[in-house]
């Protein structure tokens, strides 16, 4: 009989992932809540650094205060509004693009 030995992550992400996360329906998408509040937050972080802003002088363009700049900044916040999104992507010259797409199961750490 030959034995096989289980094989191990020292990934401390995956480790997590898979002790507290993986299987659990409302970790899962408040894990999913908070990547997408991440990636708001960078996204128009990026896009206000990229044009060499300041909070201020963005939140000037947009009709809004620093504080509001801040907030959206901020991976934390839960409060984005559409509107607000489409007042800075077109300070930027841009437009705001929203999809729905299926919900997965837990593929990211397996």
């Amino acid at each position: 009989m030959i034995m096989t030995k289980k094989k191990t992550t020292k990934d401390a992400v995956k480790v997590l992932h898979h002790r507290y996360i993986r299987g659990n329906k409302k970790r899962l998408e408040s894990l999913q809540r908070q990547r997408e509040n991440l990636n708001i937050a960078e996204l128009i972080y990026n896009l206000r650094t990229q044009a060499g802003l300041s909070q201020k002088q963005l939140a000037d363009l947009v009709g809004t205060t620093q504080s509001v700049i801040s907030r959206l900044e901020d991976a934390d916040y839960n409060g984005h509004s559409l509107a607000m999104l489409r007042k800075i992507a077109s300070a930027f010259q841009q437009k705001v693009q929203v999809k729905f797409i299926p919900e997965t199961a837990d593929t990211v750490y397996t």
